[in-house]
């Protein structure tokens, strides 16, 4: 039963960082999953697939894995690429693409 330590990435839905503050510690799945022949639902007999616990800081999460005997994985976060823009860039004398309307 192997476990992953990760910081979930920011919703490509939202423009805010909700819920990417704190650490999650996931299962791997033990089984693949099957489709249900009859409503074509996906089916496994893996439990531990449906537990996810949430930590403030990967230290905590190690700390209950290692007291549990759980084998994990951390996976550090990418640091967020930025792209700094300004409004006035729009209208700078040495634009690649001439403004128009």
């Amino acid at each position: 039963m192997l476990a992953r330590i990760y910081r979930p990435a920011k919703n490509a839905m939202q423009s805010g960082k909700g819920k990417t503050r704190d650490w999650v510690l996931e299962f791997e799945p033990a089984s693949a999953r099957r489709s249900d022949p009859l409503m074509g639902w996906t089916q496994t007999t893996d439990m531990d697939g449906q537990v996810r616990l949430s930590f403030e800081t990967s230290d905590e999460a190690v700390a209950y894995a290692q007291k549990h005997g759980i084998a994990f994985q951390i996976f550090d976060p990418k640091p967020a690429k930025r792209i700094i823009k300004a409004y006035a860039d729009n209208f700078a004398f040495g634009r690649k693409q001439p403004w128009t309307h």
